[in-house]
This record gives C-alpha cells, structure tokens and sequence, in this order.
C-alpha cells in the first residue's frame, strides 16, 4: 500500500521542478492526449469485443465439439451382438457393407426398402469410421463397425485388390450373425428394390440366392443350383443372399471363407469374392438345402438393363434389380438414373438418413 501511495504522489512532487508550461505546448499536450484518449477507447472497445463475443463463440464449439466424443466412443465400441439384436425384426436382419464413397447408393438403395416397410431391420455395416459416425448420426444404431476396419477411403475397382479385401470380409459378418441366431439377408447398395423381396423366400430352405447369368430362364425355372458353366463352376451372384440360421447355411459361409483363403488376391489372378462364394456352394451342394430364386423376380443387371424386351415380358414380376454389369461409379449412376431407379435426387426425405 505505501508502494501505490508513493507512485500516487510522485506526480506532485515533481511538479515542483517543472518549468512552467507556454500555451503552445499546454495545446500539443492536449493534442496528444486527445488523440492518445480515442484510441485507448477503439483499442479497448475491440479488446471488449474480441473478449465478449469471440471467446463464448470459442468455448462454445469446444464445447460442442468435446459434447460429441461420448457419442463417438459409444459407436465405436458397438458390437455386432449389439447392432443386430437393436434392428433385427421378427428373428430377421438386412444387411448390407458400405465405405463412405458408396453413401450415395446406400440412400438409394434404402429409400427402396423404405417404400417396402423393411427399412427398420437395415443394418449398415460400415467398412470405416466415417461412414459409421454419418450413419449413427442420422439413424442411431443402424451402423456398426467391425474391427480391423480395412482402407476403404476410395471406391475400389472391381478387380483390385482393395474391392477384394472388401468383399472378403462379407462371408465372417454373415456367419457371425448366422452364430447369433439370426436369418439375414445380404444386399449389395447397387441395387432397387422395387416389391417386398420376402413372399419370394418360401419354404424352410437354408440358402437362398440368385443367378448371375444373363440368358433369360423360362418362367418356371428349376430353384436348383444350375450346372456348372465353362469355367467349371456355377455363376451364383454373391450380392443378395438370404439364410436361415441352420447347420447348413453356416457349413456355406465356412467353406466360402476357406475358398477365400485358398484363393488370395494377386496382381496375376485377380480375384474376387463370387468364385469363391461359387464354388463353396458346389462343395456343400449334397449337404446344404439350397434355392434358387426366380429370375423373372431378381434379374442380373446383364439381363434388365440389356434386353429390353425381356424387360416387357416380364413387366410387373420384378423385385429387386442389380445394377451390375458395368463398373465405376459414376456409370452406375448414369445408368440408374437413365431408368428411373435414381431416387436419392428427388426422394432423399424417403431415407431414414434424409439427404447426405
């Protein structure tokens, strides 16, 4: 106190030694303390500012941003145990596998679903952790991640080494729900679906699935796994499958994953996850109940999109439609789009996600 009591009466005592001041600098004293004066108040008016507005500003989004982690955390250490016993319906799962590129075709392909009233028991297993947090975000716990998530920043080619590391993992998620007790359906996201595919599912049947060829079939077509073709196995399409959670269907999904790993992707011989899927079905063809199902029902992309006159033959006896048979992103959206089976542009609030 007598510190602060001293410097207060400093002033005055120096005042004393002082010459007296001439009118020309009492005016340039004044002068400069006017000047000093209104930029003191802007420099703190804005310190004010900076302090009064942008500081809660900040805190707030840190405290948002900090606000999210829990929920981040939540999902993921979300289990596949978890997800499947949240969405399935009546014993029944639809699953599908998705990296962030495909969020497009994941919309389309669940406003379809939505119009059929099977949207609820969709879960997305996400393939990276942002395709997670977006889907959780929008339509919590319909997403789960199963770890090692693999690098799936891009859309990988068909062929490439990335789109099999991909799909390989396909036949471990299905069993493992298979394990939990649970039937599924696998749905590749490039497809539309177009009429409630279940009526379709008759019988007690242990694996369903569809055919890949793009010869038109009679009508009435065998529901028997067709004869081998010239590469010595059959063209079975591995994107939709539906099983029931039997001895047999789990025998499949074992033998397709050892096929897998007796057949591994290389620069040489780029493979994929249909061969394998192919010839697990071949193998266990004597012990599994298996059912093809119609193909007036579930074409191959190589057949509806292609022959149209099919197509008109056949009008009104569709169910869901692949759009395979042709490859790259932005092809398959032209070629959606050119039929009408686009809907995400003009239909989004269809979605469970709404408009990504």
């Amino acid at each position: 106190m007598s510190s602060f009591l001293h410097q207060r009466s400093l002033p005055s005592t120096l005042s004393y030694f002082r010459e007296p001041s001439s009118p020309r600098s009492s005016a340039l004293a004044q002068k400069h303390s006017s000047i000093f004066g209104r930029a003191g108040l802007l420099v703190l008016l804005a310190v004010l500012v900076v302090l009064g507005v942008f500081m809660p500003w900040s805190e707030m989004r840190e405290g948002a941003f900090w606000s999210t982690r829990p929920a981040l955390t939540k999902w993921r250490d979300y289990t596949l145990a978890q997800a499947v016993s949240v969405v399935a319906k009546n014993g029944t799962v639809i699953v599908c596998a998705v990296s962030q590129p495909y969020l497009p075709f994941l919309n389309n392909w669940l406003i379809s679903i939505a119009r059929q009233k099977h949207h609820e028991k969709v879960l997305v297993i996400a393939e990276d952790y942002a395709t997670l947090y977006k889907v959780n975000e929008r339509w919590p716990g319909h997403a789960v991640l199963v770890p090692p998530a693999p690098d799936a920043q891009t859309a990988h080619k068909f062929g490439s080494q990335g789109f099999f590391n991909f799909t390989s993992r396909r036949p471990r998620h299905l069993l493992d729900i298979l394990e939990l007790g649970y039937n599924v359906m696998y749905n590749d996201v490039d497809m539309v679906w177009l009429a409630d595919p279940f009526p379709y599912l008759e019988g007690k049947h242990d694996v369903y699935f569809t055919d890949d060829m793009a010869a038109p079939k009679p009508l009435d077509h065998s529901h028997d796994l067709p004869p081998p073709g010239k590469k010595g196995r059959t063209y079975i399409c591995s994107c939709m499958i539906f099983l029931r959670p039997t001895v047999g269907a789990k025998l499949v999904m074992k033998k397709w994953i050892e096929e897998l790993q007796a057949q591994p992707w290389t620069k040489a011989k780029k493979a994929n996850d249909q061969p394998a899927f192919n010839w697990a079905l071949m193998k266990t063809s004597g012990q599994v109940d298996l059912y093809l199902l119609p193909q007036k029902a579930f074409p191959t992309g190589g057949l509806y999109f292609k022959n149209q006159t099919w197509v008109q033959e056949t009008k009104g006896m569709h169910v869901i439609i692949h759009n395979n048979y042709i490859t790259g992103f932005e092809k398959k959206i032209k070629r959606f789009k050119d039929f009408r089976l686009w809907l995400v542009d003009d239909y989004a609030n269809e979605s469970p996600l709404g408009r990504l």
